[in-house]
């Protein structure tokens, strides 16, 4: 197996777990009404996204630095 079909494996399984837990951080907010705590709830689900969509551009770079929605498969694209 090639290093970057290793890495490639390796950023998809951290962005899966970040999936996971953005979600597990998103159910924290439930119920809560301080404004403050919600707040940093969503502040921290934003970091969330923003890492996995930065791996991502990791993605992107050792694909050649294609945008997935460049390809003529993308909807939408």
């Amino acid at each position: 197996m090639s290093a970057v079909l290793t890495q490639v494996g390796a950023i998809n399984a951290a962005r899966a777990e970040i999936k996971a837990t953005a979600a597990a951080v998103l159910a924290l907010k439930g119920d809560m009404i301080e404004v403050e705590a919600v707040a940093n709830v969503m502040l921290t689900y934003r970091h969330l996204e923003d890492a996995s969509m930065r791996l991502g551009k990791v993605l992107q770079a050792l694909d050649g630095g294609v945008s997935v929605y460049d390809k003529r498969t993308t909807v939408g694209a």
